[in-house]
């Protein structure tokens, strides 16, 4: 599982944590079911916010949820989860981009990849996706060929690409990819108008999710001498702080014309959208914040942060430091000492390692475990946490949520 909206549990509350259960269960049981065991490895965080937006959005009738049997993965209790064209949707194009991150791979010769009988292989894992996504969007109307022409562009784009280029030229592929699927949700609920704020949404959440992914992996890509399209284009860490903080603005902008499954709009925040505000509104927030190594928005004064400061808040006179990480050798002498990271495993290997994850349910109940194919530490979905989780306990205490203004960033 991966992706960038990683919520916690204990912000969530017991009421809010069942329902986005429901859509990540009814995402990878949709997967299994139209396309068989192995496809639940796509499975992702990032494609049941479709699901979520679906539903949102429709009006409260029976059909929307399931009970499923028992899962290890859920310490083999039966729940309610997602059905229907949401989740159906959610998994065609979680299969159709899992797709084109298998040929990336390929092209790119990562671990086990470099030797050609196992890149055929996985050329024909990607292939078989591929058609699997199409079919299933086809069924729920929507044509998964702008997601597959938004991956070839990408491979022309980051070819060209080079410093001064724009870094919103390189992530425009990814916009326009989330903004199809995004706006396809408000066809399916029966709720056309809404098509055009949420293509807007998804635009500026793809544009994030290539902003926090470069981002994230800018140390590790400039080790390995991979592209990375900051580096590429002369980026500063500045400037990505600044674009993914008007993204974050304009999601919350857009999602305020969104008429939600009670016909409430205008920025009021109904029951039905709640997940959906929690989601995409404070838990998107967190994901940038985590990603740039900050515990609050970076419109910081004028002056105030140095020129690295976005990926983290500038040491506190008196207070210890970490020897080890620009600190000065404790030993005295010579640089200081970096422990050195682990590098990322292959396509192959990190799906014997997901699916080692799943098999001893550490992603659900390990308070943390590594990530299959980044080797990042990630927090299980249902482990306790130490956060400070006093900011409105996500929404808990009103409906349109006065708290999001807190950190006098203006979102």
């Amino acid at each position: 599982m991966f992706g960038i909206v990683r919520p916690c549990s204990h912000r969530l509350g017991e009421g809010l944590k069942t329902q986005w259960m429901a859509h990540l269960c009814g995402l990878c049981l949709a997967l299994r079911g139209d396309h068989g065991q192995f496809a639940r490895v796509v499975t992702n965080y990032d494609g049941l916010l479709i699901s979520v937006l679906t539903e949102a959005q429709a009006e409260r009738t029976t059909g929307w949820r399931r009970t499923a049997g028992p899962c290890p993965l859920r310490g083999m209790r039966t729940a309610s989860v997602a059905q229907g064209e949401g989740a159906r949707l959610a998994a065609a194009v979680s299969l159709v981009l899992a797709s084109a991150k298998v040929r990336d791979h390929v092209v790119d010769g990562d671990g086990l990849l470099a030797r050609k009988p196992v890149a055929l292989a996985a050329r024909r894992v990607a292939a078989s996706w591929g058609k699997a996504g199409a079919r299933t969007g086809s069924d729920v109307g929507f044509d998964t060929a702008v997601l597959i022409d938004a991956v070839d562009r990408q491979v022309g784009i980051e070819t060209l690409a080079g410093l001064g280029t724009p870094l919103l030229t390189v992530t425009e592929p990814t916009e326009t990819a989330t903004a199809a699927a995004f706006a396809h949700t408000a066809v399916l609920a029966g709720r056309p108008g809404n098509a055009e704020p949420l293509a807007e949404a998804g635009r500026l959440f793809g544009r994030l999710a290539h902003l926090l992914d470069a981002v994230e992996d800018r140390e590790t890509d400039a080790a390995s001498g991979a592209w990375n399209p900051l580096t590429a284009t002369g980026t500063s860490s500045a400037e990505a702080r600044r674009l993914a903080d008007d993204a974050l603005q304009g999601i919350r902008l857009a999602l305020r014309e969104v008429v939600w499954g009670s016909g409430v709009s205008s920025g009021k925040h109904s029951a039905d959208s709640k997940l959906v505000h929690v989601l995409l509104a404070h838990e998107l927030r967190r994901s940038v914040d985590r990603a740039f190594g900050t515990s609050g928005c970076g419109h910081a004064p004028e002056g105030s942060l140095g020129p690295d400061a976005s990926f983290g808040p500038p040491p506190q006179h008196g207070a210890p430091q970490n020897p080890y990480v620009g600190g000065g050798n404790p030993f005295g002498g010579g640089p200081s000492f970096q422990p050195p990271t682990p590098g990322k495993r292959g396509f192959w290997a990190g799906c014997a390692a997901a699916i080692g994850l799943c098999c001893t349910c550490k992603v659900c109940c390990a308070d943390e475990y590594e990530g299959p194919w980044s080797r990042r530490k990630r927090e299980g979905c249902l482990s306790n946490c130490d956060c400070d989780c006093n900011c409105c306990e996500a929404c808990e205490c009103c409906e349109c949520c006065e708290c999001c203004s807190c950190c006098d960033c203006g979102l």
